[in-house]
């Protein structure tokens, strides 16, 4: 376990989070690009990261641990019906295969009336894009619903996104069936402008929420009934006072990222950044973050050699 950060300089740098012989080489992963980018998420060893060259229409999928990098083009197609939106995506692995990866693009245009997201997957199998899928959005016109910056969440078979705007609702991409659909949030969260914070992946799986009161952190679940029906339903309450260097409070504090396998937060409280684990509480102080940007978790295995 890692962060990766984007410091003012233009540089991506992995940060070591855990103790040796489990960790990486501090200082040894790091990524030098000329033109402006911006980092979308990490997941199964690999960082995505958006270029600008040429109007943002290419990507980029880095490994850190072997340095090896793929260069792909925007489809057409989904620059054409989503062009004047904002773009978000995934990338995934298939386990014991580094050369199989898949990325997931996602945009939400801002055509009116009927706005529309649009996903479209690559596949470095066959190294073309597939079939744009596309779902309509509410009719209550959401502003720069394409994405919040948060990355997405891979929970089971479906990767999630959060959209906001004059409502918050979640994308969800089902991988196997390849369609899209959109969820509700509870509609308490959204009382007095109160902005939802997070979605993740929930304990024992399937979508949660991370939801912040004035006092704690509850991390929600999304359940499903015998008879098929979904619903929201608390599971823990975290409260300030269990993580000391709140003070109890939430001011000057930030959720920087969420890391799904191993069900750690990252806070900024003043200066500092501290990881917390979920599961025991058990938190440290990782850095000071004078100069940094941009935080993500990257969660990888890694073998140091003999």
């Amino acid at each position: 376990l890692g962060v990766l950060d984007k410091v003012l300089g233009g540089d991506l740098s992995l940060v070591p989070t855990v103790e040796a012989p489990n960790r990486f080489p501090a200082g040894g992963l790091s990524l030098r690009l000329d033109d402006f980018f911006v980092p979308i998420g990490c997941r199964h060893g690999l960082v995505l990261v958006f270029l600008s060259l040429d109007s943002w229409r290419e990507i980029l999928v880095w490994d850190p641990i072997t340095a090896e990098q793929h260069r792909i083009l925007l489809p057409p197609r989904f620059m054409t019906h989503g062009g004047k939106g904002m773009i978000n995506g995934a990338v995934l692995r298939a386990a014991g295969d580094d050369d199989d990866f898949q990325v997931v693009v996602v945009m939400a245009d801002k055509g009116r009336p009927q706005r529309r997201a649009f996903v479209c997957v690559y596949s470095s199998k066959t190294g073309v894009w597939g079939e744009l899928v596309s779902t309509l959005l509410p009719s209550m016109a959401l502003t720069d619903v394409a994405c919040t910056g948060m990355p997405a969440v891979l929970a089971g078979n479906s990767l999630y996104w959060l959209l906001v705007g004059k409502i918050s609702v979640i994308l969800e991409f089902d991988m196997e069936t390849q369609s899209l659909a959109l969820i509700q949030v509870p509609v308490h969260m959204l009382e007095g402008g109160r902005p939802l914070n997070w979605i993740m992946r929930a304990e024992g799986g399937g979508l949660g929420l991370l939801f912040e009161t004035d006092f704690s952190f509850q991390l929600w679940k999304r359940n499903t009934d015998s008879n098929g029906v979904f619903s929201w339903v608390l599971g823990r309450t975290i409260g300030l006072e269990k993580l000391p260097f709140l003070n109890s409070e939430k001011k000057d504090m930030s959720i920087l990222a969420l890391a799904e396998e191993n069900n750690v937060m990252f806070i900024r409280k003043g200066g500092a950044v501290f990881m917390v684990h979920l599961d025991s509480l058990q938190f440290k102080k990782l850095l000071e973050d004078d100069n940094v940007a941009y935080y993500e978790p990257f969660e990888s295995v890694y073998t140091a050699g003999i």
